[in-house]
């Protein structure tokens, strides 16, 4: 009768292995590879290779085709020591992969290599139930959830645009969000801004808010800013912060946040609304166009009415924020295509949407060829406020 060994040794002979030198030559040359942990999960939160997909051998037929669609793609399994990942390696021969290998000696070989080790960010038993619903979408999975809670978000405003988009970002574990707003909640507030409620009126915006988030949850590091963002303190608030959420109502204000994002090379994730519309989209340095290529010279004040002005459905800043949210969890993650170079406006009276390509202009006064950050300018005077 055969042993567990002869079964080993046939299922290695029908197919290919590489080394762990191989491996990491092929990362540090940015190789288009997919490796792949067919450990368990306590083994790979211990310890893994950098940039590696967890997938545990149980569950590998029925992940993979999500995980990796494309079967011509290049894939290498490791475990271990080389069995289970050969074992996982004659499956995916079976399910069409056609450019797969097992790492012989596995992550043992791995260490005694030298190559580096990454230990990751674990969550706790509440984080697994908490986050479950990311856990089990392939293209998040926990290492998407761990850079969500490693990811600092600034929110400038916690209004129509603010309220949505931190609620639902505090949701999927956004670790810290910060909050820029001098106001305190008004009663008028409360047709849109679901951050705050009727028995908060006249406490101050970003108290309401932390209250909200925190009730939501308490994973969440809030850091309030109860300031009037100005050319005087925008770059020693934003410096250290990984995104920022515009949610400016004045052009004054979307120009500051551009250029100081511009600056500091930090995405910028905008959004406005008017009445029955809005429309959002990403900045995001050295990856499209910035504010000012979209808007080189700001929109006399008549033309620009503010929400307090002009008036906005209640549920429209609902529609752009989310949206904000999500362009906003897809940078964090590294997933998806955010909508750099892109414009996506929404009409609320004809329910639709429209997309408008975004060209970055080689001559714009912040991020062109020949541009030169020489300081801020007064936003006020530029926009014509009075």
């Amino acid at each position: 009768m055969s042993s567990f060994s002869d079964l080993i040794e046939r299922v290695k002979a029908s197919i290919k292995e590489t080394d762990p030198d191989h491996v990491r030559a092929l990362q540090l040359d940015g190789s288009d590879v997919r490796i792949i942990d067919v450990r368990e999960r306590d083994e790979f939160v211990e310890g893994h290779i950098e940039g590696s997909d967890f997938i545990p051998r149980g569950l590998l037929d029925l992940k993979i085709e999500n995980a990796v669609p494309d079967k011509s793609q290049p894939v290498i399994l490791y475990c271990a020591g080389g069995t289970r990942s050969a074992l996982a390696a004659r499956t995916l021969l079976e399910l069409g992969y056609a450019d797969v290998k097992s790492m012989a000696g596995g992550f043992t070989a791995w260490k005694r290599s030298g190559h580096p080790v990454h230990i990751p960010k674990t969550l706790s038993q509440e984080q697994l139930n908490r986050y479950s619903r990311h856990l089990i979408i392939p293209e998040v999975g926990e290492k998407g959830q761990a850079k969500l809670l490693d990811t600092r978000v600034l929110m400038l405003g916690a209004g129509g645009l603010g309220s949505p988009a931190a609620y639902y970002l505090a949701a999927a574990g956004v670790g810290t969000i910060g909050i820029i707003d001098s106001d305190v909640v008004d009663r008028s507030n409360l047709q849109r801004q679901i951050l705050h409620t009727d028995d908060r009126v006249g406490m101050a915006k970003v108290d309401s808010a932390e209250k909200t988030i925190k009730a939501l949850n308490p994973d969440v590091e809030v850091v309030k800013y109860q300031d009037w963002l100005s050319s005087q303190n925008a770059l020693e608030i934003f410096e250290g912060w990984d995104i920022v959420v515009d949610g400016g109502d004045n052009f004054a204000t979307r120009y500051l946040v551009n250029d100081a994002c511009v600056h500091l090379g930090i995405p910028n994730v905008h959004g406005s609304v008017y009445r029955f519309e809005g429309q959002v989209t990403s900045f995001v340095p050295g990856q499209g166009p910035c504010y000012r290529c979209l808007y080189p010279e700001p929109p006399p004040p008549e033309l620009a009415p503010s929400c307090q002005e002009a008036g906005v459905l209640g549920v429209l800043p609902g529609i752009i924020g989310l949206l904000q949210a999500i362009e906003v969890i897809k940078l964090a993650a590294g997933i998806g295509e955010p909508l750099a170079g892109r414009l996506l406006t929404f009409d609320g009276m004809k329910t639709s949407f429209r997309e408008l390509k975004l060209r970055r202009d080689p001559e714009c006064s912040m991020c062109g060829d020949d541009a030169e950050f020489t300081g801020f300018i007064d936003y006020d005077v530029f926009c014509n406020v009075s």
